[in-house]
């Protein structure tokens, strides 16, 4: 029988963890001499790529001197934990990797607490270790000092610790021992980690944590062999966290091997598996023998802690760039991603027209957005909300790096959003900051602290708890250009408008009464006509027209479209644009309201 480890690699974002697992996989000799092999080769999704981040849990195996080691590659960004929490309980160790020169961030004492709590033992990589400003045995000891934070066991802060470089492809135990390839690791990871337990004569069970999707064989569960043996064939008990059973049978089993799949006509007890033909499994749920069935009892997932609003696109240019504008299909797209995001909740609203989607964060919410758009839907999304529990209101860690002469304003940007200094650091510097604010208060930071900054702050954060509410936090505090005309934007309209504000759209854009065209220097909105065209006269001197030159508009990507816009203001996506909006497209309608609202 073939000796077996099953290992997730943990970290905070941009660690090199995807990098990582190249190098491991290249030196077990997953790729063929001649292969040609992009770089991050983990990171298969087109918007994994685009954003340089790992938004997916994925599963890949190698072989080492007949040792089959399961690897787990997890994302890195606090809001995609939920995708770590759910892969944990597949494994029996982790490799923790921390920057050289970063430190330990606001998700290294995430995933590390969530390792923890799931009895995992940890291998500690200081990574980047040959990166400029590199510092291996400080971060060492604030990596103990984590540990000790967490208040973890005597036994489980005897972790060994190597030092590497992903991007180079080698690890060392020392500092001082001969940088040659990954050996050094492979071979801890075998000497550490423990074998999976599972008696395979046992009664057959599996609890899934993970679905997968195929066009051609459909759903895949995937998870890891607890006890028994599974076989291609077999019957099994589907049993849900309710107590509810039903009987499905196992077309097709796989396991992991490199970068695909292999089939196989049996899965023994300790292994991580791919199961097809069990069309209606969820994540969560236990297979077992149908004489017997039984349910495992999984860790629950942290809950989402902001939530938006999806609604049908209404705007006059509804239908023109997306295929899919029925409330039905936006409503069944939504659903469907609750079954493979264990963290997003999806809930119906008063309106038939309006779900109600909650996730950990704008990027989440972000990410789910972009991929209904490559889809061809067409749809609208209104301001994040955070979620409350009663008077309590979630609150972050968060942790800015930036230069001295800006510290300052950092703190004064915090105040001003009800944020506490909690830790300061100097490197070199570089001032690390760390501070305990509300997650609404993080609503839009990004964008004017990158600003305040010219764009040199490094901002981290993850979520700590719930806290008494903090009070009011200042929104946006200049009004927007909202078009009072249909039709097509106008350079010599917007030349004429240059003074109010930025502008969001360029000549050619259509344009619709309700729409946001660009930011007010002032406070409060004000109606524009961004489609008047300059009058023709009879007079035609030489040089009487004046050079249009326009600045280039302001784009929005998705996350900072949804924390620009106010209460009262929608985002229209559609696969080609995204465009604000006024949740009243009628300018005597939203008279109608303010006067309403002032009585």
């Amino acid at each position: 029988m073939v000796s077996l480890r099953n290992v997730a690699i943990i970290a905070h974002v941009d660690h090199g963890k995807t990098t990582l697992v190249d190098q491991m996989l290249r030196q077990s000799g997953a790729f063929r001499a001649n292969q040609e092999v992009r770089d991050l080769v983990m990171d298969s999704e087109d918007l994994e790529r685009e954003r340089g981040i790992t938004i997916l849990a994925k599963n890949t195996a190698i072989e080492w001197e007949g040792t089959r080691i399961n690897i787990v590659d997890t994302p890195g960004h606090a809001d995609f934990g939920g995708e770590v929490e759910r892969v944990l309980q597949m494994v029996d160790g982790v490799l923790l990797l921390v920057d050289a020169h970063d430190g330990p961030m606001a998700q290294t004492r995430f995933v590390l607490r969530k390792a923890f709590q799931h009895g995992l033992k940890p291998i500690v990589i200081i990574n980047k270790v040959d990166r400029p400003g590199a510092r291996p045995l400080q971060v060492l000891d604030e990596v103990v000092s984590l540990f000790c934070d967490l208040d973890v066991e005597d036994h489980q802060l005897e972790f060994r610790t190597l030092y590497a470089s992903g991007r180079e492809g080698w690890a060392v135990i020392g500092l001082g021992d001969e940088r040659k390839d990954l050996g050094p690791l492979f071979q801890t990871i075998i000497d550490d980690i423990p074998e999976p337990r599972g008696d395979p004569e046992a009664e057959p069970q599996l609890s899934v944590a993970a679905i997968d999707y195929d066009n051609y064989v459909g759903r895949i569960a995937i998870g890891r062999v607890l006890s028994g043996t599974l076989r291609k064939g077999d019957k099994l008990a589907v049993t849900n966290r309710g107590g509810q059973t039903r009987v499905e049978r196992i077309e097709k089993l796989m396991i992991y091997e490199n970068l695909g799949k292999l089939e196989v006509d049996e899965v023994p007890a300790g292994e991580i598996c791919a199961i097809v033909g069990m069309e209606t499994v969820e994540i969560g749920e236990t297979l077992s023998h149908p004489d017997n069935p039984t349910f495992v009892e999984v860790p629950s997932i942290e809950k989402p802690t902001i939530s938006v609003i999806f609604t049908i696109n209404t705007s006059p240019l509804s239908g023109r760039e997306g295929k899919h504008v029925q409330s039905r299909k936006l409503k069944e797209r939504l659903f469907r991603e609750t079954e493979c995001d264990v963290a997003l909740r999806v809930e119906t609203t008063d309106s038939a027209d309006a779900l109600k989607v909650s996730g950990r964060g704008t990027l989440h919410i972000g990410i789910l957005v972009e991929k209904l758009r490559r889809e061809d839907y067409e749809f609208a999304v209104g301001k994040p909300q955070v979620i409350m529990r009663g008077n309590l209101e979630p609150m972050e860690r968060l942790i800015v790096d930036v230069p001295q002469e800006h510290a300052s304003t950092v703190v004064s940007m915090l105040a001003r959003r009800k944020g506490t200094l909690q830790n300061v650091q100097n490197r070199g510097g570089q001032m690390r900051q760390e501070f305990l604010v509300p997650s609404r208060g993080l609503i839009g930071l990004r964008t004017r602290l990158l600003t305040r900054t010219h764009g040199e702050a490094v901002i981290q954060h993850m979520f700590e708890g719930y806290a008494p509410h903090k009070g009011d936090i200042p929104g946006r505090a200049n009004g927007t250009q909202v078009s009072m005309a249909d039709g097509v934007v106008v350079a010599y309209a917007l030349f004429n408008l240059k003074d109010r504000g930025t502008h969001f759209v360029r000549p050619g854009d259509p344009a619709y009464c309700g729409m946001i065209v660009g930011d007010n220097c002032r406070p409060g909105d004000i109606v524009v006509n961004p489609c008047k065209g300059k009058h023709l006269t009879n007079v035609r001197a030489s040089g009487s027209d004046e050079a249009v030159k326009l600045s280039p508009p302001r784009e929005f990507s998705v996350e900072e479209a949804l924390e620009y816009i106010a209460e009262d203001e929608l985002v229209e996506f559609t696969p080609k644009s995204i465009r604000l909006r006024k949740r009243v497209l009628s300018q005597s309608e939203r008279r109608k309201l303010a006067r309403a609202a002032n009585r």
